[in-house]
């Protein structure tokens, strides 16, 4: 004989709280309203044509009472629409928090679903963030390759050839072709520079010591500022991919400082914490260049967490602002 399921087994129990949010609303306002009519039906109270106050006041009680009863047992499954209403107006992907999950459903669905949409959407972002990178760094070095092949052999022919005219102008034009060879000489060393800031051709030739070096020189040479720089000798070994992140970081924050600042001395450091490489680039200036609308630093977020750094900003107007870019080294002893 096969036995019967009672209304209170769990398999029963799990079932109902697996239907959707509608139907448990639903259900809910039911079991209140079929309890109140209940109590009514087997009470003795009754209402006469004429209602009295003491019955008035019978139907004010068992109305609240139906009320708060309702309230409290609709609580606990739309309380977390709520939480969920509130995160969804000032989640950040990057900060990388999640809302607790409740322990009775459907709330614990919503929130569960919830969690696992930030997650998809933040690897999502990651991953378009990485082709949109990566598309960047391809332009980057494909134009930087034009300008020194077609523009920089250009300007190096002009040069040459004006060269060559030396002792076969008149007295009076030599003054100007003097001129005129300063000018494509700059022109030359200016192309030069923009390439090398498109794409370090140092960086893949001699390494991130020497790429940020010739950076910070470029940077003191072409502003006012002094730049002082700190390369720990004892850095680990870092793939291709996170010396880009270093080197763009460290352009980025110097460029906003020479730019924003309005800072005498800027400081750069690249050092090893533990499992972690730091590079700090630390200015005197009275302007909070990494906050600046527009200063790039959400691009520096962006490059850090392809290779699951992170960069933090500190400090603001009259103390200097500091941005810190922190990369984990996976795969190593600290």
């Amino acid at each position: 004989m096969t036995p019967c399921r009672r209304i209170g087994d769990a398999g029963e129990v799990h079932h109902v709280r697996r239907l959707p949010l509608y139907w448990r609303v639903c259900l809910i306002n039911g079991a209140v309203f079929a309890a109140g009519t209940l109590a009514l039906v087997l009470s003795p109270a009754s209402v006469s044509r004429t209602v009295v106050a003491s019955e008035a006041a019978v139907l004010v009680v068992g109305l609240v009472v139906m009320l708060v009863t309702n309230g409290l047992l609709l609580r606990s499954s739309l309380a977390p629409v709520d939480r969920v209403a509130r995160e969804m107006q000032v989640v950040e992907l990057s900060d990388g928090l999640r809302l607790e999950e409740p322990t009775t459903d459907p709330g614990a669905r919503l929130v569960r679903g919830y969690n696992s949409m930030l997650d998809r959407l933040e690897s999502e972002r990651s991953e378009s963030s990485a082709r949109a990178l990566a598309a960047q760094e391809s332009e980057r070095h494909r134009i930087a390759q034009e300008l020194h092949d077609q523009v920089g052999q250009d300007l190096t022919v002009v040069l040459l050839g004006l060269k060559r005219l030396d002792g076969r102008v008149p007295p009076d034009v030599a003054a100007e072709l003097e001129l005129l060879r300063e000018s494509v000489r700059t022109g030359l060393e200016d192309v030069g520079r923009v390439a090398r800031q498109l794409r370090p051709g140092v960086l893949d030739d001699l390494g991130l010591a020497s790429a940020l070096a010739a950076l910070c020189s470029d940077v003191a040479g072409h502003s006012r500022l002094a730049v002082r720089r700190t390369v720990s000798p004892a850095l680990p070994e870092l793939s291709p991919q996170q010396e880009l992140v270093v080197y763009r970081v460290a352009q980025e924050a110097l460029t906003n400082v020479a730019r924003h600042a309005g800072a005498s001395t800027v400081t750069v450091s690249l050092t090893r914490l533990g499992r972690e490489v730091v590079l700090e680039v630390a200015d005197d200036g009275t302007a909070a260049c990494g906050l600046r609308p527009g200063s790039g630093l959400a691009g520096m977020q962006e490059r850090a967490m392809l290779v699951g750094g992170t960069v933090t900003v500190t400090g603001g107007a009259g103390s200097g602002t500091s941005v810190r870019l922190t990369i984990p080294v996976v795969g190593e002893q600290a």
